[in-house]
């Protein structure tokens, strides 16, 4: 009996050394926003929502260990390990780490357009946010983030680099190649795909330099989809588009992976005489999307062969609502995190957009499609586009707006269960994690929210983020915030 306590006493002090090594490997800074930091930590009396669908479980004792769930039970009979930390979350709910499948690193650099409405002089300038953005996802409860388009992709793939290194605070990223754009742009920071072979060399360079997912772009064409789409299946990677030249039907048909924004919010075929290759102005756009029919002939073969096809659609709703400010309640947060001129921007903006009812029914159209797309089988993501582009400049942010684009989900009609499957198990498998991250269960990464409340019942309660938990490290949404009050627009 000695020896047997003996080797368990060596066991529990190589584990806590090993544990404390991880800890040291947090820089300084990182450690500032930890808040739980033992070895072994028993969420006790949790209600939890595994992320997988399935019914929500009440008095749940969650053990972590080692930075992975060791186990999930019921509290009236589970084994707390002696040297576990307590954490009580009686009232409170635990659900996976988000995964935001539409990120970004950047934000839109103040007001875009003129004041009859036009794209003013030089297009549209990007800043990226290296600072303020890693920091806003984790806060909110976003553990991993796809950045769907890179506008500075060595930012980003430097930026993966810390994080995991863990000098930095952020979320896991899965960092996407720079936008694969055609000629004519409105972004003066996007390089312009000059044909078929430039498309393929793109996608092997970026491939090369550690990108994991690829973007394609409004104006590319045709050949050059097909192009950057070989090039990266070979590689065993997967291209996700913004499209406008092309449209939804002719991406599925040359094999790409998945759609940003939704059929009704940005399908070309929807505009009469389309021509090919070509992005038609955005005004007979905004026509054709709001006069869409979701259950007419049209729409009704779009989605059929997405699904045929097994194309995924990436939900993206916050970033369309920005155009009706009306709809988009004023968050403390949100406007805190603004630099003064960026948040001054917006709240002007609020005051002007939204006076085209075409703006609410393309809005309106796309959630009732989205739905409807589900039902019928297709595989939906859900991502926030937080890049402040739209005729308002500002509140769709870095964390909150996936936050929100749950909350618009259940609008849509989804309940709030299938919403947050959406946004953590769906979106892990896209990405081919769901091994590891994306549900809880014995054996995965302790990626977990702890929200005061019950969004399984209350879809805002998502907002009530009281601690976030990536690979078993508590962080400090509160401390989090703050550290960044003012900056979104600036870094």
């Amino acid at each position: 009996m000695r020896l047997v306590a003996n080797v368990v006493g060596i066991i529990v002090l190589l584990v806590s050394t090993l544990f404390a090594q991880s800890m040291k490997s947090l820089s300084p800074e990182v450690h500032d926003y930890v808040k739980v930091d033992a070895p072994v930590i028993a969420l006790v009396h949790a209600r939890v929502i595994e992320g997988t669908g399935s019914p929500v479980r009440e008095n749940q004792t969650i053990i972590i260990r080692d930075g992975k769930i060791q186990s999930v039970s019921d509290s009236a009979s589970a084994s707390i390990p002696p040297d576990a930390m307590n954490f009580d979350a009686t009232g409170r709910t635990v659900i996976p780490g988000l995964i935001d499948m539409h990120g970004h690193m950047f934000y839109t650099a103040g007001n875009v357009f003129t004041k009859d409405g036009k794209l003013a002089a030089g297009g549209i300038t990007l800043n990226e946010m290296v600072y303020s953005y890693p920091r806003l996802y984790l806060a909110a409860g976003v553990t991993t983030v796809r950045t769907t388009g890179s506008i500075e992709p060595y930012t980003d793939l430097n930026l993966k680099k810390w994080i995991d290194g863990g000098m930095v605070p952020g979320p896991k990223m899965d960092v996407t190649s720079p936008y694969l754009e055609g000629a004519g742009t409105m972004f003066p920071q996007m390089h312009e795909l000059t044909g078929v072979e430039d498309a393929r060399k793109t996608v092997g360079y970026w491939a090369d330099e550690g990108i994991t997912s690829f973007k394609a772009y409004m104006n590319i064409t045709r050949e050059e989809l097909k192009a950057a789409i070989d090039e990266a299946h070979r590689r065993g990677l997967k291209v996700t588009g913004h499209l406008c030249s092309v449209t939804s039907r002719e991406a599925a048909d040359l094999g790409i992976d998945n759609l940003e924004h939704g059929v009704i919010a940005v399908d070309t075929e929807l505009v009469p005489n389309k021509v090919p290759d070509t992005c038609p102005p955005f005004l007979d756009m905004l026509d054709a999307q709001a006069k869409a029919e979701v259950n007419g002939p049209l729409v009704q073969q779009i989605t059929r062969h997405l699904i045929e096809k097994h194309v995924a659609v990436t939900s993206t709703l916050p970033v369309y609502e920005l155009d009706i400010p009306a709809r988009v309640a004023l968050r403390k947060d949100v406007v805190d995190a603004m630099l003064p001129e960026s948040r001054d921007s917006y709240l002007s903006l609020r005051n002007k957009a939204g006076k085209d009812p075409r703006w609410l029914e393309r809005l309106q159209k796309e959630m009732q499609w989205e739905r409807a797309f589900y039902k019928a089988g297709g595989k939906l993501l859900a991502g926030s586009d937080p890049t402040g582009v739209g005729f308002v400049v500002g509140g769709d942010l870095a964390g909150y707006g996936f936050q929100h684009e749950l909350e618009l989900l259940v609008e849509s009609g989804f309940t709030p269960l299938e919403a947050l499957q959406i946004g953590t198990a769906t979106n892990a498998e896209f990405l081919g994690q769901g091994a590891r991250i994306g549900s809880i269960a014995p054996g995965k990464q302790a990626d977990l929210v702890v929200i005061q409340g019950d969004p399984s019942k209350n879809i805002s309660d998502i907002e009530k983020v009281e601690t976030v938990f990536k690979d078993g490290v508590g962080y400090d949404p509160e401390k989090l915030k703050q550290s960044v009050r003012g900056m979104v627009g600036l870094r």
